[in-house]
């Protein structure tokens, strides 16, 4: 071995015994040009992402004939049993019913259940915070399963240790807009016989198997908050394939009354609620579904080029999409960031770097089984008189989630949809803002 040739190899298993990988060009993207932006150089993005959200004159005149129809509320128009009809279609299933929000959707199936009182309900550690108040408005106690760090789903592997005789439901959530593992989940539910519901509230056009996720348990709900890739501000919806449980969801969502009118009788039931979709929403809706699908090939062709380009950079992971999956939604792009490949750098300084890259960012989700929120719940007095002192805080004891320690404290990264319906331009200035500060770690992380 000659000098040079020893030289070079001492160099890099001097970077790998130290866990370092920062400075190493990527085969496709080169050498960074510049400095960081957090030193002195330009920004990788100097130009703004697309905007959100997106509309035209379909939607104002939408809008303005409901307004002008003069039946602005589901009972009496017709605007959002069309959009019912349509997103039936789009989706597969059988039954859709527009709701007020995605939290309205799951209190629309919870209570179609009847979950109440000394029941359990499975849900993710990862995932925002409505999956959880939708358990605790019923008073049913809701359990936490761990996060699978490769993919930032649920650990389906880790479900059915959690279940128990009280197990009322298991409620997984298709983070980001990726499938969860959800032949994994159905196999647990089928064998222990718990219906399984699915958190679909970021996941339009998600399919596992070329079969749109909502429609493999019970029901599945959705989101149309102003954030989601279809959107009316606010609403949501509930897809299901069971016709009685379709029509049970309707009476619940309408103060227990069917349908399309109301009277001043109560209705069936013991319990239910106003949730019901205007009609202004419902035409707004079927105005951006006309833009759905497009939306949804760009954002899946741009993600897998990002893919592409993240995975050259050390110390980047792109969440993995499980085997079943044939589309994610990605209304977030989600990544890991090993600080080990960085310099030691920690996740805030990495996230301060790319913002000032012109490329937004986050941390995306925390540890909210230890958030004290959650862990209040433990000395809320009505939990106590249901399930007793020392029940509750057994529950704060089984709702230990390591890896999510792992992923939602030092690793997690989100980039949201909106960035996603750019250019491949866009795309491999991501990349290269990011290659730029793994090339200049060493000096980002005393600077």
């Amino acid at each position: 071995m000659d000098n040079l040739d020893r030289r070079s190899f001492l160099n890099v298993m001097a970077i790998a015994g130290a866990g370092l990988a920062a400075g190493v060009p990527s085969p496709i993207l080169g050498t960074p040009k510049d400095k960081p932006a957090l030193l002195g150089g330009p920004k990788a993005h100097p130009d703004p992402f697309p905007g959100w959200p997106v509309f035209d004159r379909k939607e104002e005149d939408s809008l303005m004939a409901v307004l002008k129809s003069e039946l602005w509320g589901r009972l009496n128009g017709g605007a959002v049993a069309e959009f019912e009809k349509e997103y039936s279609q789009l989706t597969g299933a059988k039954h859709c019913l527009g709701v007020s929000s995605g939290t309205s959707a799951l209190l629309t199936i919870l209570g179609a259940l009847d979950v109440g009182p000394g029941d359990e309900v499975v849900i993710p550690v990862y995932t925002f915070v409505a999956t959880y108040n939708a358990v605790v408005l019923n008073h049913a106690l809701p359990v936490f399963v761990d996060t699978d760090l490769e993919s930032f789903q649920i650990d389906a592997n880790k479900i059915e240790a959690s279940l128990t005789p009280n197990t009322k439901l298991v409620m997984p959530v298709h983070i980001g807009g990726s499938p969860a593992d959800l032949d994994k989940i159905f196999e647990v539910t089928n064998k222990a016989n718990i219906p399984m519901i699915e958190d679909a509230c970021q996941a339009h056009l998600a399919s596992w198997k070329g079969k749109m996720v909502g429609n493999f348990g019970l029901a599945g709900a959705f989101s149309f908050q102003s954030s989601k890739n279809l959107n009316s501000g606010e609403g949501g919806a509930v897809i299901t394939n069971d016709e009685s449980f379709a029509t049970t969801c309707y009476r619940f969502h309408n103060q227990g009354q069917g349908g399309q009118g109301t009277s001043y009788l109560a209705g069936t039931g013991t319990r239910a609620s106003n949730m019901r979709l205007t009609e202004f929403q419902g035409a707004l809706l079927s105005a951006q579904m006309s833009r759905l699908e497009q939306q949804a090939k760009r954002r899946s062709d741009n993600a897998a080029y990002l893919t592409t380009l993240l995975q050259e950079i050390p110390g980047i992971y792109p969440a993995k999409l499980y085997k079943g999956t044939t589309n994610s939604a990605y209304h977030l792009y989600m990544f890991r960031y090993d600080k080990n490949f960085f310099a030691g750098m920690d996740r805030s300084k990495f996230l301060q770097a790319l913002n000032a890259e012109g490329v937004p960012c986050s941390s995306g989700y925390g540890t909210m089984n230890k958030d004290k929120y959650v862990t209040d719940l433990a000395d809320n007095r009505h939990y106590i008189k249901i399930y007793g002192k020392k029940t509750m805080q057994e529950w704060l004891e089984r709702n230990h989630c390591p890896q999510n320690d792992i992923l939602a404290g030092e690793q997690g990264v989100w980039l949201t949809q909106t960035m996603l319906l750019g250019s491949k331009t866009d795309m491999e200035q991501i990349a290269e803002a990011i290659q730029k500060i793994n090339q200049y770690a060493p000096s980002l992380a005393k600077a």
